[in-house]
Formats: C-alpha cells, structure tokens, sequence
C-alpha cells in the first residue's frame, strides 16, 4: 500500500490510462461492464460542485480584505486577472470552433436519448435567471449562475461587513468586526475542508481512468482516441498562446520588462507548477520567484499572487471554453450565442470557484456543462486525459499569476530593477 501512494498520482494517472486504453482495445465492448467504477468517480466529482464552489467563491472574495482598503494594488490586478480571463476563454471557445475536437465520434451507441432543442434567447429571462431567488432551491438543483451570483453576494458582504464599522459604537464595530472575521474564516475553513475532500476523492482518478478508458475505447473505438488527442493538443496550444502571446505582451509593453528575464525568473515556480498540477502547492515558489528573482516588494508580491492563486485560472477558463464545446460537438448540442455568453461568462467567473488543487477544473467543467445542456458524460470522456492536461493549465496559471503582479508593481514603480537585471543575466 505504501508503495502505491509512494509513486506520484500524474504517473499512477498517466499509467492507468495507458493501460486502460489497452484494456478498452482488447475487450471491446465488453469493457463497459467496468464503467460503473468510473461512473462511481464522476459522481463524487459531482458531489463535490456545489460546496466547492460555494465555499471557495465566498472565500476568494473574502480574501480581498476589505472593499475600502483594496486601493490600488487590489483594483488594478483584479481587472487584470477578469480582462485575462475573458481573452482566455474566447481562445478557448476560438480554438474550439476552428478546430472542432469533438467531430467525428459516433456516440448513438450510447443512448443518450433525444438532446431538447434550444430556446429562443431572452436576455429578460437571462438577466432573472441570474437572480437567486431560493439560494436552498439553486444549490439542490445545481443552477450555477445563480449559485455563483448568490455566492459573489455573500462575499461582499463579508467584505462590507469589516468595513462599514465608521458610524458605530466602539464596542460595537469590535463585535461586528470580529463577527465578520469568524465568518470569513469559517468559510476560508469550508473552502480547505472541501479541497481537502477533493485530494482525497482524486486518490481514486487512476481507478476511474483506467474504467472509463476502457470503456470509451472499447465501446467508441480509435475516433474517440483520436478526439481526446485532438482535445489534448488543442489544450496545450491555448497555454503555449496565453503565456508566448498575451503574457509576453503584458510583459513587454506594459510592464516594459525583458521577456527572457522574466521567465528565467520564474522558470522554477513553472516546473513546480507543471510537475504538481496545483497552484496552491506552488504558492510559496512563485512569490520567492516573484520576490527574488524579478524584484516586486514584498507586500504587493504577497497580495497578487496570493490572490491569484485563488481567482485567477486563465489556463482554466480556456479550457473550460474548450472542452465545453467539445462536449457539445461530441453529443451533437447546439449551442446558441446567448450560450456562448453564457459559457464565457461562467467560465471567467467559475475559474475562480476552481480550487487550486489537482483536478478542480475537472469539478468546475460539470458547473458549465449543466449550465448550457452539455451532457455531463462528456466529463467521463475527458477524465482519463484530465491530468496531462491539468499540468499544463496549472503552468500557465502560475505564469498569470506573476504576469499580473510584475504589470501592477511596474505601475506603481514597485520593481528593482537589479533584481531583475539578475535574473536576466542567469
């Protein structure tokens, strides 16, 4: 036992799916009498929507501080991490579009039953739908948007609750002020219990994988390969465009730094990030990167990427674009522009409920899935290939993370440049 847990998860992952895929290949068909332990997976992962997404928004939003004193250090990396996160989710749903990953999969044989037409677009009914009326009803029935707009409330009212203590009694703001701070750490609390659950639950993705690839090559044969190759490659592309194109941008011409330095700096914050598919475990690399290696003072580096390892997933978001309109192409659901907003709205805005541990994305894809009638087996396809994935969208997650935090400093005169220049000389 010892010796399984001793070998990292990304290889026992990584082997699972070769195996499974081997397994699948052989058996044929009769691989899907093995399905029920991947469905048994996917339904913890969908146990697990609701809460983490709850408890991690709230919690994201908490860890502002406090609306007053965000100044200008908070205002301009959030706008920042938002402005990124839209991009990225348009690469997604671009790259999605141009390519169509999904296409040419025949998944009839899996009686999916008829897929309902979509209604006609009603920006009215969009706007009330947004409303949560019942917050209980909205998390029974895994209503996202409401869920997420309910949740961004809770926050800033946490928020304005540290706040907004000027008019009162001195006994009065400290009571207030100590009530809105166990209720902020309640909820930092809620959001590590369910990370934690999640750690735990993804112990099982090598059992889960090694079933429901067995199942999808055995039961859809070489196309599905095929298309979760193409989903593969597709994923890598966005990063590599993200962090070569629009970070690099960032870099040169608005925090006018030097490219190769700041990568040199930060090349050992991205191997950890890669190797380790979680941006919270990276946390304490990227700010000694931040620090040492590109020069940004201590508070403002301890601020943004803290921050940013909680709100801010532009590798994330595009894929979440990306493999939504996978799942769409792959059961044959059409989707209408005002499902499009809806995809790039939820995934810029689901990017920061995406706990930064390994496979929180893959939690946060069955939130935009539900949101737009994309089947939620597609998650049974994409399972298996999740982790290579994951590694690579953590990178650039990290990557974002650091690009903001040098932009905002270089605004506010805030990086030695010696630092820097160190760097650069590596």
């Amino acid at each position: 036992m010892k010796a399984w847990f001793a070998i990292p998860l990304w290889q026992r992952v990584i082997a699972a799916l070769i195996l499974g895929g081997i397994t699948g290949y052989l058996w044929g068909p009769g691989a899907e009498s093995i399905k029920i332990v991947g469905d048994v997976f996917i339904d913890f992962i969908k146990m697990l929507i609701v809460p983490l997404i709850f408890f991690s928004v709230v919690a994201g939003v908490a860890s502002i501080g406090n609306l007053g004193r965000l100044g200008s250090v908070g205002w301009r990396a959030i706008v920042l991490f938002l402005v990124t996160g839209q991009i990225a989710v348009i690469l997604g749903l671009t790259l999605g579009t141009l390519i169509q990953p999904g296409i040419g999969v025949d998944t009839s044989i899996l009686q999916m039953g008829e897929t309902p037409e979509p209604s006609a677009f009603d920006w009215r009914e969009m706007v009330r739908s947004m409303i949560p009326v019942s917050p209980v009803g909205v998390m029974a029935n895994v209503q996202v948007l409401p869920l997420i707009v309910f949740s961004l409330l809770v926050g800033v009212g946490i928020l304005l609750a540290r706040g907004d203590v000027e008019d009162d009694d001195e006994a009065e703001t400290d009571s207030g002020t100590r009530g809105a701070a166990m209720i902020a750490r309640a909820f930092d609390g809620g959001a590590l219990i369910f990370q934690k659950i999640t750690i735990l639950i993804m112990e099982l993705t090598p059992f889960g994988v090694f079933a429901l690839m067995a199942w999808v090559v055995g039961t859809l044969g070489i196309p599905a390969v095929i298309a979760l190759g193409k989903l593969v490659a597709l994923n890598y592309a966005g990063c590599f465009l993200i962090i070569g194109v629009m970070y690099a941008a960032m870099i040169a011409f608005m925090a006018r730094v030097s490219i190769l330095g700041f990568f040199r700096g930060m090349i050992d914050a991205i191997a950890v990030a890669y190797s380790t598919a979680s941006s919270s475990a990276t946390l304490p690399v990227t700010l000694r990167c931040t620090q040492r290696n590109l020069g940004v003072s201590k508070p403002t580096s301890s601020f943004i990427v803290s921050l940013g390892s909680t709100i801010n997933m532009d590798g994330t978001a595009m894929y979440l674009g990306l493999v939504t309109l996978f799942g769409a192409q792959l059961f044959g659901v059409d989707l209408t522009w005002a499902d499009y907003f809806t995809i790039a709205l939820l995934a810029t805005i689901g990017s920061i409920g995406a706990a930064g541990i390994p496979g929180g994305g893959l939690v946060m894809m069955g939130a935009v899935f539900s949101a737009v009638g994309v089947p939620l087996e597609t998650i049974a396809f994409v399972a298996g290939v999740d982790r290579i994935m994951d590694m690579m969208r953590t990178a650039t997650n990290v990557t974002g993370d650091a690009t903001v935090t040098v932009v905002t400093a270089s605004m506010l005169g805030e990086v030695d440049e010696r630092e820097l220049a160190s760097a650069d000389d590596v």
